[in-house]
């Protein structure tokens, strides 16, 4: 049986509410749905019989065993309100529960990271700092030594190690990910929690320590210095966005490099390339590896110009030239 059941409790078991009951069953279909017009079965499931009517509650087995329902009497809002509550206050990233998890309505989550061994100790605080903001935000708990999902989703935070950690994502098409500096703790959660949800948190993006020293022909670019190099109003620079498993990145790195030799004596043009699967940054999107971006000078606040030619060092030159906004000659 599934482990979750809406009830409703009605005058009558017909007329418009029965129907729009009807229609949010159909909307979600992982709960059962029943509704009854007898206070003896209505007191069974939590019911105040002496409560106006149509009276709602959603019962889980988790330990927030009822949720009750005060939204207006519709399909979707009752299917939406369901959704984002038929998840206990925390729920633990499995295979099982990812499309849940990904799935639901509330988009944004909190998210902790621990080993497995750590978890009793910091799930209670994790759960206790999650009430405030059932229905607003997912608490998401992700085991590291979880081959299967931990592991997997650690990497894509740029998590390493096993130190616990707690970390924020709003889980959309522009996925920022954020992370809590300090202690884990209940009141650094909460803050952390009502910060996130009012987007005052800086984002935080994975980075490579900043390489020194740093002078070849082709500047390695990192999460933390992109701003540095790549966004420097007073230089045109060209980004390979590569991944070191990535055999066309392969091939590519000799021409590159090749073109980065020739070029080395124009000062208004930076050759760089990036690690994408180590590094991110909100300008620096790749559409796979490797990615080639240009950033002409003056022009850093607009997206960036991708290569899309044959990658010879003809081609990505004469790219170059076309866009850069500083004109430059080679020197003989």
């Amino acid at each position: 049986s599934r482990k979750k059941t809406f009830h409703t409790f009605f005058h009558h078991i017909a007329g418009a509410h029965s129907d729009e009951l009807a229609a949010a069953s159909r909307l979600e279909e992982s709960i059962n749905f029943y509704q009854t017009s007898t206070p003896d079965v209505a007191k069974l499931f939590h019911i105040d019989t002496a409560a106006k009517r149509p009276s709602v509650v959603l019962l889980k087995k988790e330990e927030e065993k009822l949720t009750f329902y005060d939204g207006e009497f519709k399909a979707s809002a009752i299917a939406d309100f369901v959704s984002a509550n038929k998840l206990p206050l925390v729920t633990t990233l499995t295979q099982e529960t990812s499309p849940s998890i990904f799935g639901n309505p509330i988009k944004k989550q909190i998210l902790l990271f621990a080993v497995a061994s750590e978890s009793s100790k910091f799930l209670p605080i994790f759960k206790e700092g999650a009430k405030p903001f059932k229905g607003k935000l997912l608490f998401v708990f992700v085991e590291l030594d979880n081959q299967e999902v931990g592991e997997p989703v650690a990497d894509y935070f740029g998590i390493t190690g096993q130190e616990t950690t707690v970390h924020a994502y709003t889980g959309n098409e522009d996925a920022k990910k954020f992370f809590l500096d300090g202690e884990v703790s209940l009141e650094a959660i909460k803050d952390f929690a009502e910060g996130f949800l009012e987007d005052k948190l800086t984002p935080f993006y994975k980075s490579e320590p900043v390489p020194e020293p740093n002078d070849g022909d082709v500047k390695v670019v990192v999460g933390k210095n992109l701003d540095l190099i790549v966004l420097d109003e007073s230089k045109d620079v060209l980004l390979d966005i590569y991944a070191p498993w990535c055999g066309h990145c392969q091939s590519l790195e000799p021409t590159y490099n090749k073109l980065a030799k020739h070029l080395r004596g124009v000062d208004s043009l930076v050759i760089a390339k990036m690690d994408g699967t180590a590094n991110e940054h909100p300008h620096a999107k790749s559409d796979g590896y490797p990615t080639i971006l240009f950033y002409p000078a003056g022009k850093k606040s607009f997206e960036p110009i991708t290569f899309e030619g044959e990658r010879t060092v003809v081609d990505m030159y004469k790219f170059i030239k076309k866009h850069a906004s500083i004109p430059f000659k080679l020197k003989r």
